[in-house]
């Protein structure tokens, strides 16, 4: 989900605003129905009904979607537009549609629950023959150099005076980064990681290997990730180093330490996106060779976001199957709230008697209340 200031940077990214906006021309007719899942302020669902969409489903499950009905209203097309607060997920539609369009990327294409958002609309609403927009992303590598952002990354912990923040350092290089990266920083690469499929893509966990040789002499700090897109036939857009710079920018996945290498050197990459609740647990291991595949290991690196979160014992043993889970008083709350939402009470009533049950922490209704909307946006029909 997106905040109401990240959909306007999206508006403001004309290079991906234009390659949608051509994209949606080529695939909708004036027959043609459209879900356009995460609409935010709902551009692609007015240009759907701009190229003479029949209807449009405008599914998004934040505040945005007020804003979008309102720009619906007043461009005309209000009754051309169903707008849906959700998940596209828990949502039905009444027909199926001719063409799907979303936009639910972040630095990268695995941000969330994109992939699974993407492959049940597909198996749920797509009509036989129907367009995917985008129709697949590719996500490519290079080997970096970036003294300035590894130093942007580390310094904090290797300049802190008199104490040893090496611990603390060791978690900060185990988590990922958006960055620009330039062309010129590239030291090796780049090469293809994955292309994601959309008409066939089902499994939202990802790996694959790479080996790249090293083009010239320098540091190498990390590793540098961007996306080329292919949203239908001819239409196309990249988050590459050089090229127009769009809302996405790059991923840097730092090295443990900085490597000096040389030109021939061979840098192998084994990198895997896990999908664990709603975020992706990465893993990315380096084997830097000297002066090809076969020669000697100049350094080899494990990491991974899981470590970069810094887990007390606790709170581990908390997950773990054996442990017997007891509800704490904001549980207490929450459950108090689902049961009281029979369909007889009204929000009010509900914040009242929620009050009434925990005066020490609502003292009256009306501060009950703010609790009790957003169980209820969240959990009720």
């Amino acid at each position: 989900m997106y905040s109401l200031a990240e959909h306007w940077q999206m508006l403001a990214d004309h290079v991906r605003g234009a390659a949608y906006e051509e994209a949606l021309r080529r695939s909708v007719g004036s027959e043609s129905t459209v879900l356009d899942i995460g609409t935010g302020t709902g551009a692609f669902a007015l240009l759907a009904c701009a190229f003479g969409a029949r209807h449009v489903y405008a599914v998004e499950y934040d505040d945005s979607i007020e804003v979008a009905r309102t720009l619906a209203r007043e461009n005309g097309v209000i009754d051309r537009i169903t707008f849906i607060r959700g998940l596209s997920t828990d949502v039905s539609l009444p027909e199926g549609v001719d063409v799907i369009v979303s936009d639910l990327r972040g630095v990268l294409p695995l941000h969330g629950r994109h992939l699974p958002s993407v492959a049940d609309a597909r198996r749920r609403f797509l009509n036989p023959g129907g367009v995917l927009i985008p129709r697949s992303d590719t996500i490519w590598a290079a080997l970096l150099q970036s003294a300035e952002t590894y130093r942007a990354l580390v310094a904090p912990w290797r300049e802190g005076g008199r104490f040893d923040l090496e611990p603390a350092r060791r978690l900060a290089v185990n988590r990922w980064s958006k960055i620009r990266a330039m062309p010129d920083q590239l030291l090796g690469g780049p090469q293809p990681w994955v292309t994601l499929d959309y008409a066939r893509i089902d499994e939202a966990n990802v790996a694959g290997d790479l080996h790249v040789t090293v083009q010239k002499p320098g540091v190498a700090h990390g590793w540098c990730l961007w996306f080329e897109s292919t949203l239908v036939d001819g239409v196309a857009f990249s988050s590459a180093p050089g090229q127009p710079e769009l809302i996405y920018g790059n991923g840097f996945f730092p090295l443990t330490d900085p490597v000096a290498v040389d030109a021939g050197d061979v840098v192998s990459l084994s990198l895997q996106a896990n999908l664990v609740g709603n975020e992706y647990v990465w893993r990315w291991a380096t084997v830097v060779r000297e002066g090809g595949e076969a020669g000697a290991t100049k350094a080899a690196f494990n990491q991974s976001n899981f470590q970069a979160a810094p887990l007390s014992v606790d709170e581990l043993s908390r997950g773990s199957t054996d442990a017997i889970p007891t509800l704490s008083e904001d549980g207490r709350v929450d459950q108090t709230i689902l049961s009281l939402m029979s369909g007889e009470l009204s929000i009010g009533a509900i914040a009242e008697r929620v009050a009434a049950t925990f005066p020490a922490r609502f003292p009256a209704g009306r501060d009950a209340l703010p609790r009790v909307r957003e169980i209820a946006r969240r959990s009720g029909a």
